[in-house]
């Protein structure tokens, strides 16, 4: 069955694990790491939705307690490779070129926009002058910012496009994922990295993990 989050100490102490891997929502994986933190187990988190005041709290958890944790809106190796390449192409296109990002999941995704999409907009905003992020566009919308458009269809496992334009062309860049063994390989890799780095007391994201620093 599944651990209530009262539990979890109690099968952390049982269970004796390495690493504990999170894939909840945002309030229970906080304290999730605390429990698994406090017994000196490694974390491994996929949940996304954090707000700003959840991860200064985890990285006071992980400070405090000296584990190292890898905290990732998304596991996908493609998508991490994805996120490297948008932050290259914002860089060389310059602030002539806008960019939106566009993104789409199965009807029954909670979050909208997705973590992945804002962690995509992100590197944009900062690539581009510090633009505003901002969910969707209404009618006659002309402020200059990283527009990101949510869609809601089928049984989509998951899709994201930036779309890069400027004077007379455009560039978009794509990744799909046709199934979910695409994140599962990169949950193995990162269990693995906080295994073999055990200790560090410090939060690391995929690009830790696949050496893209």
């Amino acid at each position: 069955g599944v651990a209530e989050a009262g539990e979890l100490g109690r099968l952390i102490d049982e269970a004796r694990p390495d690493v504990l891997v999170d894939f909840t929502v945002a309030e229970a994986a906080v304290e999730n790491m605390r429990a698994a933190a406090g017994r000196g187990v490694q974390v491994v988190v996929g949940t996304t939705g954090f707000t700003a005041e959840q991860m200064e709290e985890m990285r006071r958890i992980v400070d405090g307690s000296g584990i190292t944790a890898v905290i990732s809106p998304n596991m996908a190796v493609g998508v991490n490779v994805l996120f490297e390449l948008v932050e290259r192409a914002a860089r060389l296109l310059g602030p002539a070129y806008s960019a939106e990002v566009i993104e789409i999941h199965h009807e029954g995704k909670l979050d909208s926009p997705s973590g992945t999409a804002l962690r995509i907009a992100e590197i944009l905003s900062r690539e581009m002058g510090g633009l505003e992020v901002i969910a969707g566009r209404r009618a006659n919308e002309r402020r200059r910012g990283v527009y990101v458009h949510s869609l809601r269809l089928g049984d989509v496992v998951g899709e994201h496009t930036v779309v890069f334009a400027g004077g007379g062309e455009r560039i978009e860049i794509t990744h799909r994922a046709h199934g979910r063994e695409a994140f599962a390989s990169g949950v193995l890799r990162a269990i693995r990295y906080v295994f073999e780095h055990r200790g560090m007391g410090r939060i690391c994201d995929m690009r830790d993990v696949l050496g893209l620093r």
